[in-house]
């Protein structure tokens, strides 16, 4: 295909999984051809600043291995037979096998599943409103961020937080339980510029001596899922060393003198024992925060990796509580702004016609779910048919075993909508070939910022490529299943959901291509109070409020000790840390990315390589209950004696023995909301 001599540029937004949603600038160079992908200057979150792995965005549109033509399986599943077939016989055969399961089961037995591969509101959501009208199988979205966004709502009871842009008017930067420069480099954007403009400091906390942690000025290197007794020896300090402000717990704040008390035993001796940490860097911690009114607490989604994740992200959040970091422009906490947007999905959705009664499925437990558990299935029919967009279960999905063996059921029909031949397309009965976020109309949300933008197509699809509601619409009309919904284009459901939404329209959008919809100061740092019908922040958690499965979490915050324990059978714990060049599966098949990642590796401390009896590259056997695989090694001191590390969900086919770092991660649902605890396994190592 030839060029444009002069290449338009064209605005767009990162579909990807990742919080900062940037603004981006597209070289358009023909009809199906893009170029260059930059940050937009002028959005003042991404600040022209973009990740390598979106900069990287041709090599990924482009590739000679997308999926450009419907495939009909016709050999075993995993067998990679297929034959070419046209879009109207891969519709009509997914819809005949819809149909002949629900005449055998019920509705119930089809299992409509999908995550976030792409973050677009029309593209990843379309598949609710055909789970909707037919009463397919609902699914509980758990694998992400669940823990977090429970611990930071049982505290300040609603999801926002001060604006992220503040970091740069910081004096320091707290970044906990994220490893940004992987995975939103642009809150790297904004603590850097405070560090350049203010002095500003940036204390890093992670397991690991990751890209973050090398560009902090203080980095605690933790043992996993300790988090919440680091914060409460913090928390001990400030009350203990006269730096935690009485006005404002006594305006802002409720059981604070209880808290108090409680935190008497939780010294910086007690958190050393557990967290591996130093007293002297648990106070000098501590101390910073105490001595700087402007601290900012970016707190992340690896919260949720642990069992206990829900009770470490509660008690960091109380951190900005007791000192009133709250009263100051470049203080107080973040998480997530997902409360600011308002958004009405009726017509994306179809939440006029979803069903209370409708069985619940876990996501993180597509393994139980189609194997059979009861615990899972319930007194409904077992999963016959599933429909799969933007995701991977496969791969990313806990407890591979049981997922593998689930998907290579002979009686489970599979159709996956998928953009490159994944493990799980490998598995799937028809595969579809779908768009990428240039080739469809699409809108979005910032989570991690307070932008609403926009993503419309810039070239015509690639093949024979649809996207998400083009398929989602047609096999409705197929299914009997009506709607307005389906009856509208990409471009005119983004339209009526921002009426409906009280947003304005596209045309007005599309001036800078988004709307910041930031709330004003008074609101962001809750100083006309929290979102608690109180009004207050609340140190004592009511976890009934944000979950179903409370029973036996504590209260008051703790070092709730539910973690899986290394143990002399286990005596390593284990880390899936993303990798830097991968998002989750989404960019394993670019040789980019392949390359700068080189192979699946554990990181193991010198000390226990030693014990073990290995050096850097030489192979290793780890395995717990679920299972084992083998993996190469490299030596690596930047964590704690006891803790490994393996970055990167690389697809099965890299490893081995062709089966994923997952196969040793449990799916156990964590309490109160349930989530996979991914960075929570304990684990055996020797040699191979």
């Amino acid at each position: 295909m030839s060029a444009e001599p002069n290449p338009q540029i064209l605005p767009s937004s990162c579909p990807h999984d990742c919080p900062s949603t940037c603004s981006l600038e597209i070289e358009k160079l023909g009809p199906q051809q893009i170029g260059r992908v930059r940050g937009a200057e002028e959005n003042t979150y991404t600040a022209g600043v973009i990740c390598a792995k979106v900069a990287r965005y041709a090599e990924r549109t482009h590739h000679p291995d997308r999926l450009m033509h419907p495939l009909k399986r016709v050999g075993k599943k995993g067998e990679e037979k297929w034959e070419r077939i046209s879009w109207e016989d891969a519709l009509d055969t997914v819809a005949e096998k819809f149909l002949e399961a629900e005449r055998k089961y019920g509705p119930e037995t089809v299992w409509p599943y999908y995550y976030a591969g792409t973050m677009g509101m029309v593209q990843r959501d379309s598949i609710e409103r055909l789970r909707h009208v037919k009463g397919y199988s609902g699914q509980d979205s758990t694998i992400c961020i669940n823990l977090a966004r429970a611990g930071w709502k049982a505290g300040v009871g609603v999801y926002r937080g001060s604006d992220p842009r503040e970091m740069a008017k910081s004096d320091l930067v707290v970044i906990w339980g994220t490893n940004a420069v992987h995975t939103q480099i642009n809150v790297m954007t904004h603590a850097t510029r405070a560090r350049k403009e203010r002095g500003a400091k940036i204390v890093v906390i992670d397991p690991y001596k990751n890209a973050t942690a090398l560009a902090g000025d203080l980095h605690l290197m933790l043992r996993p899922g300790t988090d919440g007794a680091l914060a409460l020896a913090v928390m001990h300090i400030l009350f203990r060393d006269d730096m935690a402000d009485r006005e404002y717990l006594a305006q802002y704040t409720r059981d604070a003198e209880k808290f108090e008390e409680h935190l008497q035993s939780k010294t910086p001796e007690w958190a050393a024992e557990i967290t591996g940490l130093s007293v002297s860097d648990i106070t000098e911690f501590a101390h910073m925060i105490g001595k700087t009114p402007r601290t900012f607490l970016r707190l992340g989604y690896g919260f949720s990796r642990s069992r206990n994740g829900a009770v470490n992200m509660h008690a960091a959040t109380c951190i900005a509580a007791v000192t009133g970091a709250w009263k100051h422009e470049g203080g107080g906490a973040f998480h997530t702004n997902g409360a600011i947007f308002h958004w009405d999905k009726t017509l994306i959705e179809g939440l006029d016609v979803k069903k209370a009664s409708t069985r619940m499925l876990d996501q993180s437990r597509i393994g139980p779910v189609l194997t059979g558990d009861p615990k899972d299935i319930g007194d409904g029919p077992p999963v016959t048919a599933m429909l799969i967009q933007n995701t991977n279960p496969m791969d990313v999905a806990p407890e591979l075993a049981k997922v593998h063996a689930g998907f290579a059921r002979e009686d489970l029909f599979v159709c996956v909508h998928e953009q490159f031949m994944t493990e799980t397309a490998k598995m799937a009965d028809i595969v579809l070939p779908a768009t990428t976020f240039v080739e469809h109309d699409d809108f979005y949300q910032g989570g991690g910022h307070s932008h609403i933008s926009l993503g419309l197509k810039v070239i015509e699809p690639l093949g024979e490529c649809r996207s998400n509601h083009e398929v989602i619409s047609e096999l409705a009309k197929r299914l009997g299943a009506e709607h307005e919904g389906f009856n509208l284009t990409s471009r005119e459901l983004i339209e009526r959901t921002l009426k409906d939404s009280g947003w304005p329209d596209i045309k007005t959008i599309s001036n800078k291509n988004w709307i910041d919809v930031q709330v004003p100061f008074e609101d962001a740092h809750f100083l006309n109070g929290f979102g608690h019908s109180d009004g207050k922040f609340h140190f004592a958690a009511d976890w009934s409020g944000v979950g179903k499965d409370f029973e036996g979490m504590p209260s008051l915050p703790d070092h709730w000790d539910v973690i899986q324990k290394a143990d002399e059978t286990h005596p390593y714990r284990l880390v899936t840390a993303p990798a830097r060049n991968f998002l989750n599966t989404s960019f394993t098949a670019t040789p980019s990315s392949l390359k700068r990642e080189k192979k699946p590796t554990v990181l193991l401390h010198s000390t226990d390589a030693k014990t073990i009896g290995v050096q850097s590259d030489e192979i290793v056997r780890m395995g717990n209950q679920q299972g084992s695989l083998l993996i190469h090694v490299e030596v690596f001191d930047g964590l704690q004696p006891g803790t490994v590390v393996v970055e990167g969900i690389w697809p099965n086919k890299y490893f081995i023995e062709k089966v994923g770092i997952n196969l040793l991660v449990s799916a156990d649902r964590a309490k109160p909301n349930g989530g996979a605890a991914f960075h929570d396994t304990a684990v055996w190592i020797r040699p191979s």
